[in-house]
């Protein structure tokens, strides 16, 4: 293959950085109370990226993650951890593939130190969050794509109705 037709693609991250958190810890000092701790976790992903132009995009990895014990809300963490990545080259397809699986891959490790450091800071055992298989996560994503574009059109009386 000559130069001229190799291809031209470029990933690389251009900054990483936190856009948002917060922690809140509503039952304290109660909380610290309790002989055993036993949280029980709710986390909850989400992403999405922007385009800020010239093959840059915005990419963003919510991390929401809800401690209780005993009943009692012992912290809230959120924590938005972004990143700028060029992207340039890459059909549709690959391109949605990088920023819906590998940038995530490349800023959840930000974002579990970020949460592990804030729950240590707020008196509590650090939150050491598990890996997360963004690839699955991603084919799951185009599936459920797929199924919704393959469901025939509602009319909107019957989807109120439905509501």
């Amino acid at each position: 293959m000559s130069d001229k037709q190799a291809p031209n693609n470029q990933f690389s991250i251009q900054k990483i950085y936190v856009k948002d958190v917060s922690f809140e810890s509503p039952a304290t000092p109660q909380v610290f109370s309790f002989q055993k701790w036993e949280p029980k976790i709710d986390l909850n992903l989400n992403n999405r990226h922007t385009d800020v132009g010239e093959d840059v995009y915005e990419v963003v990895l919510s991390i929401t993650a809800t401690v209780n014990q005993e009943e009692k809300t012992a912290f809230l963490i959120e924590v938005q951890q972004a990143g700028l990545f060029l992207i340039s080259g890459f059909n549709d397809q690959d391109r949605n593939y990088l920023l819906g699986s590998q940038c995530m891959n490349i800023l959840l490790p930000y974002a579990r130190e970020v949460i592990s450091d804030m729950t240590t800071r707020g008196g509590f055992p650090p939150l050491i969050l598990s890996p997360v298989n963004f690839d699955a996560l991603y084919q799951q994503h185009l599936k459920a794509q797929q199924e919704k574009e393959a469901q025939p059109a509602v009319e909107t009386d019957e989807a109120t109705v439905k509501h």
